[in-house]
């Protein structure tokens, strides 16, 4: 270390202690105290007036309708349904994982912070004030001091860890686009799985009310001498058998409204209302080329935005690797007092510290070297994340092409059962059909119900994972599948 000072600014004035000098150093004490109060005072009202504005970088917190939703995250009274659009702004603004993704990207952009603030000088002040007993004698000592330190060139390793903070809030705020849309994701899956509970438990009445009518057919004919009593046995095997699919749905509507509740933030046992989903038929606009959809999935999806973020941030790291190793240049200067009882000191002192790192044990080497691997390990997941993209979107293609050809033939095969279930219900009252045409016709007719039901859920749900896949998830699909108005269009998460 090489230590530059002026030789007229580094010996204070020794002189004996006068009445004029005492009122001198007492001013000097009081000026000192008062000096490092004030600023004791004034730092914690400085700090939380965010100079360097990091909290610009931070992005709202998570919600469909952004600083619009009065009140927001709230759950709705108790009487009240839930459409998507209100499942959904829950979900992403009370959900846990949406808040801890949120208050990360907070603790990385005060970590922006700290890193420009390594920039700027600093100013310490220090005060001490002692009495010194030797044998009999006694004297006070006290002393003051502002030191200004500064440091002024380190080949950029300070440039390189701004950067590197820098990059790691932008991998933060991409992280958390990521995690809205997983968990806007999730409250569209629950939301559509317990609509979907919610028509079998209906479909599953309609079986049981089908069935007892059947059974009151078979009960008729066997008193009017025309059935037999294995009819009757049967159509009674067969309105016991509806009735515990009815009891199993029911069971099933109220788990899915609890995994509901979860994705929103509710308690399971949170009681919920929901408004009738809203009839939409399948399109085929998703339909297109292949390729150009993986090509915009790679320009739209955050966790592709996250790893090219976090790879910028590792190579910034060799930089920053690099020039800790290299010589620094430090300023250093502030006024000084001292009272030793018998003599006072008045001086000031100003400075230039090079400091220049001879050996390290090789630290600087094998610290480059693990930041130069760190690169290449953050390259193989943004090239593996970049793969992925193409095999989410293919498969999210296929899927919904195949749900969309599946909702079609549900709708006939729904229609051609119904058919044959009243055919069959209506030749065994008029006498000419037996009960087993009807008890298989109301199976085959059950059987479509459900299968209308899960080609509906599959369709909504392939829909909205494409879009992920894709990465342009946001409130404007809600409104395919809302009973709102176009008035209440959200902005959405993104």
């Amino acid at each position: 270390m090489v230590q530059i000072t002026p030789p007229a600014l580094a010996k204070p004035a020794l002189a004996p202690t006068s009445d004029r000098q005492q009122g001198g150093n007492a001013r000097n004490v009081v000026i000192t105290t008062l000096l490092l109060g004030t600023l004791a005072g004034d730092l914690p009202a400085f700090e939380l007036r965010d100079p360097f504005a990091t909290r610009s970088l931070v992005p709202p917190r998570p919600s469909l309708y952004g600083e619009r939703a009065a009140p927001p995250c709230q759950p709705l009274p108790a009487d009240a349904p839930y459409g998507l659009l209100e499942v959904v702004n829950l979900a992403l603004c009370r959900n846990p994982t949406t808040r801890e993704v949120w208050s990360a990207t907070r603790v990385q952009a005060a970590q922006v912070g700290l890193a420009e603030s390594d920039l700027l000088p600093t100013l310490n002040g220090q005060a001490n004030a002692s009495r010194v007993r030797i044998d009999s004698q006694s004297a006070q000592q006290r002393s003051a001091s502002l030191t200004l330190s500064w440091l002024l060139f380190d080949f950029g390793a300070r440039s390189a860890n701004l950067e590197v903070a820098r990059q790691l809030m932008s991998a933060a705020v991409s992280t958390l686009d990521s995690t809205v849309q997983s968990v806007f994701l999730n409250a569209l899956q629950a939301y559509y799985n317990a609509q979907a509970a919610r028509a079998a438990v209906a479909a599953a009445l309609e079986t049981e009310r089908a069935s007892r009518e059947s059974l009151t057919a078979a009960e008729v004919r066997y008193r009017v001498g025309t059935g037999t009593p294995a009819d009757r046995l049967q159509a009674q095997t067969a309105w016991s058998q509806a009735t515990l699919s009815r009891i199993r749905a029911e069971g099933l509507l109220r788990n899915s409204f609890g995994r509901l509740a979860n994705v929103m933030g509710l308690d399971a046992n949170q009681p919920l209302r929901l408004d009738d989903l809203a009839a939409t038929p399948p399109d085929a606009s998703f339909e297109g080329d292949v390729a150009a959809l993986i090509a915009e999935a790679r320009e739209q999806r955050p966790d592709l935005k996250a790893a090219e973020a976090e790879l910028r941030a590792a190579e910034a790291g060799v930089d920053y690797a690099r020039a800790a190793g290299m010589p620094t240049l430090s300023l250093s200067a502030g006024p000084q007092w001292a009272d030793l009882g018998s003599a006072t000191a008045n001086g000031s002192s100003i400075g230039l510290t090079v400091n220049l790192p001879i050996f390290s044990g090789f630290n600087t080497t094998y610290n480059v070297r693990a930041a130069e691997a760190r690169t290449e390990v953050q390259t193989a997941r943004r090239d593996n994340v970049r793969q992925q993209i193409a095999l989410d979107v293919w498969e999210a293609y296929q899927s919904l092409a195949t749900a969309t050809q599946t909702v079609r033939s549900s709708v006939d095969l729904l229609a051609s059962a119904e058919q044959s279930e009243r055919v069959a219900l209506g030749r065994y009252k008029a006498g000419v059909g037996n009960i087993l045409d009807v008890l298989n016709a109301q199976s085959a007719l059950a059987n479509a119900r459900l299968q209308r039901i899960q080609a509906m859920l599959d369709w909504y749900v392939s829909r909205a994972t494409l879009a992920k896949a894709v990465g342009t998830l946001d409130g404007q699909l809600l409104l395919m599948g809302s009973n709102r108005p176009q008035a209440t269009r959200p902005s959405g998460p993104r």
